[in-house]
């Protein structure tokens, strides 16, 4: 039984999330109504990260198994036949019977667009977050430094996991800025629900103003989610990669002109 390992692409404006939903649009219900035609027989994938509804993907890992075989060098063209236009394979490869995109990821990267202007944009309204009043960048990365490393980042989270803990290892938190366009980039082993939204949520409050820089710091220590800032939109974050060991899926967020 081959298993495959898939790196996708999509616009999550349409979508109600990834994970399959019977009665909703979903991401998942996209790609495995496509692979069940192709290899007709039902296929679940596994994914290396959820995301919720609005949320985009530039370097999204899924895995799947299936008793039937399939050509590898026209997967890709075979899946995008079949799969809707906001939906869209970028490379597949056969791995090993036990791979997981989930459990087998050793790093994940997610990136986070802003808006920096006075008025809001017809092209980027469902892409990046509109913030209006003047970012720092250097108040930012300073709120940003204490949360790098390993932390309890119960602050940062939307909802706790039913299952294992909630600390992470936040490895960097980079910026990057084009005009008024700024991205944040955050790499950690794994993240929390909500969690780099909050994180880029009061982050921003910070590098506005609006916070003092130590705020982040002193929401981390808190340990409580009303610490924290304000739970940034999700159309601007992407999921940009997933690293393994010997695979690597990152394409970040293009900004420049």
């Amino acid at each position: 039984m081959p298993t495959y390992r898939l790196v996708v692409e999509y616009d999550g404006s349409a979508f109600h999330g990834l994970q399959y939903q019977p009665a909703l649009r979903t991401v998942a219900g996209a790609l495995e109504d496509a692979l069940t035609r192709l290899f007709h027989q039902p296929v679940k994938i596994a994914a290396a990260g959820r995301t919720d509804a609005g949320v985009h993907a530039t370097g999204q890992v899924v895995s799947f198994s299936a008793e039937r075989g399939f050509p590898i060098d026209r997967l890709v063209l075979a899946i995008n036949a079949n799969t809707p236009p906001d939906v869209v394979v970028r490379h597949a490869a056969v791995v090993r019977d036990d791979f997981s995109a989930r459990f087998d990821a050793g790093e994940r990267i997610y990136e986070y667009l802003l808006q920096n202007r006075g008025f809001p944009s017809a092209l980027w309204r469902r892409r990046a977050w509109h913030v209006v009043r003047p970012i720092d960048d250097g108040r930012l990365l300073a709120a940003a430094q204490p949360l790098i490393g390993s932390h309890d980042f119960v602050s940062y989270c939307g909802a706790p996991p039913a299952h294992g803990g909630t600390e992470r290892d936040l490895r960097a938190i980079e910026l990057a800025r084009r005009g008024d366009l700024l991205r944040v980039s955050l790499r950690g082993n794994g993240f929390l629900h909500h969690m780099v939204r909050v994180v880029v949520g009061t982050l921003v409050e910070c590098a506005t103003g609006y916070r003092d820089v130590d705020f982040a710091r002193l929401a981390l220590e808190a340990r409580r989610r009303s610490a924290a800032g304000v739970t940034a939109p999700p159309h601007g974050l992407y999921l940009a990669g997933v690293r393994y060991d010997d695979f690597d899926s990152y394409r970040g967020v293009d900004i420049a002109p």
